[in-house]
């Protein structure tokens, strides 16, 4: 297990150290820290909004990046401006920006190839494919047997559910009984027995993706889900603690007992109903939704619940995944008796999939497939990664960088307690709540003139999301920038 590969975390002060700033970069080549040139957007930046606004909408962009001149922890934007990425592409960068082991995969003549050449895998894979899978996401893999390989987080959401689907009807109608003609018919026009009525159970504040079936378990934010038809599937709620979590055990405990017994409730109630529950999809810790955390115990609890019920019990390890948390999955922290049914991956990953049980595994081709189904090219890159991961000790680095930032906002949120609480997470995998939804965008925005990226959350959160190769200094950095912005504001 990944978790062995973790050396003890060392313990940190958590006063800001500013000569530590100049220590040895992970990535060299680094600059010392931000330098802002213009504010941000500047001019060059909107000027290319301009042009691109003429041809789509982009409400959501936020700078344009040189990714040319983009270096380890540090994005340059259109205008010159050196930021540190504490945010790395919503979670996605392990190892920040043109590490110089990844600029070199390609020079690899087969590599290259295997890039340019990129094939429906699931008819015309290479033949180094299996070899691939076996090396490098079985390696990783939390304990589960079979991988089934796809481009994006929402689409291995969305396909891992077909997964649950087929599994739990094969469970229904027999392991080797065939489809009836009735079934084959009716399905052709959405219709029950064919297309049976199954749910999937989600949580308040889940983000699990934006494709159509996984949009029906994403519950963070109206505009994601305006206009869109939804099914009828049940929606629990997810543990909401109060901080410091060791001040409040006795509130936090009794929150997830009443959690539990609502998804009890609801799992009997969708039974009766004629739509029952095959599977329950969860995040480790739920980060569009306000980077809520739930215990272990729930977690625990939470699988016995789904043995009891015959539910498939599916972690979504999309942000949490590929070790920001301080282990590779986020979930081995819960000390679960078994691994889940399903685990969903993208992100760090470099690439989609899902990790799950034989009986997740269909019988009959076809029935979980499209063009491309993950890319080998993405898979040469992750194989890279997972080994500077090891050679690194990323793993370690991770846990002592989060144990600076988080001591770090500890002091903060203690200095400047009417504008910031709850600092919370794993690792480097970290939030914290603004008393407002206006102060915290007032906070984003001020870090961003800094010369500092990071990410809202919820209604009123930011997030941490650095890459593994994040230091201490790095986190003294982005700690004295945000005194700066709360001593501005106070």
């Amino acid at each position: 297990m990944w978790s062995k590969l973790i050396k003890p975390v060392v313990q940190i002060s958590s006063k800001f150290e500013r000569n530590s700033r100049f220590a040895c970069s992970l990535v060299p080549g680094e600059p010392e820290g931000p330098s802002v040139k213009t504010p941000i957007p500047g001019p060059k930046t909107k000027e290319l909004l301009n042009k691109l606004g003429s041809l789509q909408q982009c409400g959501t962009v936020q700078l344009f990046a040189n990714y040319d001149k983009s270096i380890g922890n540090y994005l340059v934007d259109a205008d010159d401006n050196v930021i540190l990425d504490t945010y790395t592409q919503i979670s996605s960068l392990p190892l920040g920006y043109n590490h110089p082991t990844l600029l070199k995969v390609f020079n690899d003549e087969h590599n290259l190839k295997s890039l340019i050449n990129r094939p429906a895998l699931g008819v015309f894979p290479a033949t180094d494919w299996p070899k691939k899978l076996e090396n490098i996401l079985k390696q990783v893999s939390p304990g589960l047997p079979h991988i089934t390989t796809m481009m994006c987080g929402s689409c291995s959401n969305e396909n891992a559910y077909k997964n649950v689907f087929i599994s739990y009807r094969r469970s229904i109608r027999g392991e080797n009984v065939d489809f009836t003609d009735l079934e084959k018919e009716s399905c052709i026009i959405n219709q029950p027995p064919g297309s049976p009525k199954l749910s999937i159970l989600s949580f308040h504040g889940a983000f699990h993706g934006r494709t159509f079936g996984a949009l029906s378990t994403t519950h963070s934010k109206p505009i994601h889900k305006l206009d869109f038809p939804a099914f009828d599937w049940p929606t629990a709620h997810f543990p909401r603690y109060k901080y410091p979590l060791e001040e409040n055990t006795r509130e936090n405990q009794q929150e997830d007992k009443k959690c539990l017994a609502e998804v009890e409730d609801l799992i009997e109630k969708y039974e009766k109903k004629d739509n029952p529950v095959a599977g329950v999809i969860i995040e480790p810790i739920q980060s569009e939704g306000g980077d809520n955390e739930a215990s272990p115990e729930f977690f625990q609890q939470l699988q016995k619940i789904c043995k009891k019920n015959c539910a498939a019990l599916i972690l979504d390890e999309v942000q949490t995944g590929g070790g920001p948390t301080g282990r590779f999955w986020c979930h081995e922290y819960f000390n679960l008796e078994c691994p889940p049914d399903v685990v969903t991956f993208s992100k760090k990953m470099q690439m989609g999939g899902y990790f799950h049980t034989a009986e997740m595994t269909p019988k009959l081709p076809y029935r979980i497939f499209n063009t491309w189904m993950g890319d080998p090219g993405k898979l040469i890159l992750l194989e890279n990664i997972i080994e500077i991961i090891k050679s690194q000790d990323l793993l370690s680095q991770v846990q002592k960088s989060g144990e600076r930032l988080k001591c770090g906002l500890h002091d903060l949120e203690c200095e400047f307690s009417d504008l910031i609480n709850s600092v919370r997470g794993r690792g480097t995998f970290l939030a914290a709540t603004a008393t407002s939804a206006k102060l915290r965008d007032d906070i984003l925005k001020r870090l961003k003139q800094k010369g500092v990226q990071t990410g809202a959350c919820g209604t009123a959160a930011f997030r941490l999301r650095p890459a593994l190769v994040f230091q201490e200094h790095h986190a003294d950095i982005f700690l004295d920038k945000f005194r700066q912005v709360l001593q501005e504001i106070k």
